[in-house]
């Protein structure tokens, strides 16, 4: 047990699931909502109609239509071109030759135009969904600068602006303002804070007493797995909802499970090493998801005072788990003492020598 390619063969086991996470888990979209600190309203829909809702998904990030059945609707781009084609059958179709498709691919209007999509173009329709239920990235409906609005602080309208709609034949403003929203409170987040130290501590502290110290990564892989399911499926699909959300914590709570059992039956070498796999999880997934510890709006239906707790206390026992882990496979000479006779049939703490 403690030749040196054991470890490493743990960690370079690590690295590779962490990769296949990240790579399992990368957005569908180029641009998936993320956290903001300006919020977008639908203030009027004028003339007023009862087919159709429309709200903005994530703060600002995503406008929202959906259409009652026996409806058409049409969705004007930004050049006047019709953008997207709401059918009375619920099916859902965007125009491939909309200038308007392709600026919509990035948040801040990145996208590569081609040259055949002109407001002119004969519309060439192409459908993406089948429930009447449609959302994307609308450039009048948010912020299109990185930068901070000049001369406006937290509480100002930084705009308004219309989407024009066609319904039924009708034109249809639909009115939408934005709003700075101010900075949220860091109590969450130093909580987060607190208990993630006190978890790491016990876990050292259990260790020691030959306790399974994986045991005290139970509760913040519960916390990040149910705000990452949670936030999720907050999201529409088309919105491109990251999976990395749920999918690392969820490595963290199997590899948390495993060394709870290996560390009841004193195989302390992989209990150490499934306590290193979550460090490394939860600081993957704290890391991922620390712009939201300071941003107004995260782009989910949980408590957001929960989801920034959640992260920093991900932070702090990621950081703490590997240290505790590192400590006990490498830098403890009692641990490896451990190590070499977790296997053996002489009762821990014997003054034996050990018998295979």
């Amino acid at each position: 047990m403690t030749k040196l390619w054991r470890p490493r063969g743990i960690i370079r086991a690590i690295a590779v699931g962490s990769f296949a996470a990240l790579a399992v888990g990368s957005p569908a979209l180029a641009d998936p909502a993320g956290p903001t600190d300006y919020l977008s309203e639908v203030v009027s829909v004028e003339p007023p109609t009862a087919s159709i809702e429309v709200t903005v998904l994530g703060g600002d990030s995503f406008v929202q239509l959906i259409v009652a059945e026996g409806t058409e609707v049409i969705v004007i781009g930004y050049r006047g071109e019709d953008y997207l084609r709401f059918s009375p059958d619920g099916t859902v179709s965007e125009n491939q030759n909309s200038p308007s498709k392709y600026t919509n691919d990035d948040r801040y209007g990145g996208g590569e135009i081609p040259p055949s999509a002109t407001p002119e173009a004969e519309p060439e329709w192409k459908q993406i969904a089948s429930n009447g239920r449609w959302s994307w990235h609308d450039h009048r409906a948010h912020w299109m600068q990185q930068t901070r609005p000049f001369g406006q602080s937290a509480g100002d309208q930084i705009l308004e602006a219309v989407v024009p709609l066609v319904v039924d034949g009708a034109e249809v403003d639909v009115t939408v303002i934005s709003t700075w929203q101010p900075e949220p409170s860091t109590i969450p987040m130093w909580l987060g804070v607190l208990l993630g130290i006190l978890l790491s501590v016990g876990a050292l502290i259990a260790r020691a007493r030959l306790l399974p110290a994986v045991a005290f990564a139970m509760p913040a892989s519960a916390f990040a797995l149910l705000v990452g399911v949670w936030q999720y499926f907050s999201l529409p699909s088309e919105t491109g909802p990251r999976p990395l959300w749920w999918v690392l914590p969820a490595i963290a709570m199997a590899c948390a499970m495993v060394g709870v059992v290996a560390g009841m039956r004193r195989r302390w070498f992989i209990a150490d090493a499934a306590l290193l796999a979550v460090g490394v999880e939860h600081l993957m997934w704290g890391l991922f998801k620390r712009s939201g510890l300071n941003a107004a709006i995260i782009p989910t239906n949980a408590p957001q005072w929960f989801d920034r707790f959640a992260t920093a206390l991900s932070l702090v026992t990621g950081v703490g788990f590997i240290a505790v882990a590192l400590w006990w496979l490498f830098g403890s000479s009692t641990g490896r003492v451990r190590q070499r006779v977790s296997g053996s049939t002489e009762p821990q703490g014997s003054l034996h020598p050990a018998q295979p």
